[in-house]
């Protein structure tokens, strides 16, 4: 089992992707080229629409093609997004001031109220914490 990354910012023409489709909530088609992709190997692809998010896509099944040469379709697995939306936050750390501009996916089907935990759960992925309605940057966690 091997991890593939395909996301955006590590762009290499021999391992790139072409496509990739949901083609139901949980479920998506991958066509890509290069790298010996396996059932049961990982895909990190970066979400459309966005500057620096990624998803993990466990692939179920792959077709390696004839023509052309090197590229394959793969049916994966992967977070369940009925309506995938982006939306970008800012909050400020309650020690330093120091500003966090960032980016999180959350369900648009689930509403107003998935917003705040989808932030907050990508506000910890970046490394900062928060503390009764406070946030704290990196360092100012090390200092407390």
């Amino acid at each position: 089992m091997a991890e593939h990354d395909f996301r955006y910012t590590l762009l290499n023409p021999a391992h790139t992707l072409t496509e990739c489709r949901a083609l139901a909530p949980g479920r998506y088609q991958v066509t890509g080229n290069g790298g010996s992709i396996r059932s049961g190997d990982v895909l990190i692809v970066t979400l459309k629409g966005s500057r620096d998010l990624s998803q993990r896509l466990t692939v179920d099944k792959v077709r390696h093609l004839i023509s052309p040469p090197g590229q394959w379709v793969a049916v994966c697995h992967g977070p369940v997004f009925r309506e995938l939306a982006i939306l970008n936050w800012q909050v400020d750390c309650d020690g330093c001031g120091k500003r966090l501009d960032f980016e999180f996916a959350v369900d648009a089907a689930l509403g107003e109220s998935a917003r705040a935990p989808a932030a907050q759960a990508r506000i910890v992925e970046l490394g900062w914490r928060e503390r009764d309605g406070s946030h704290f940057c990196p360092n100012c966690q090390e200092a407390r």
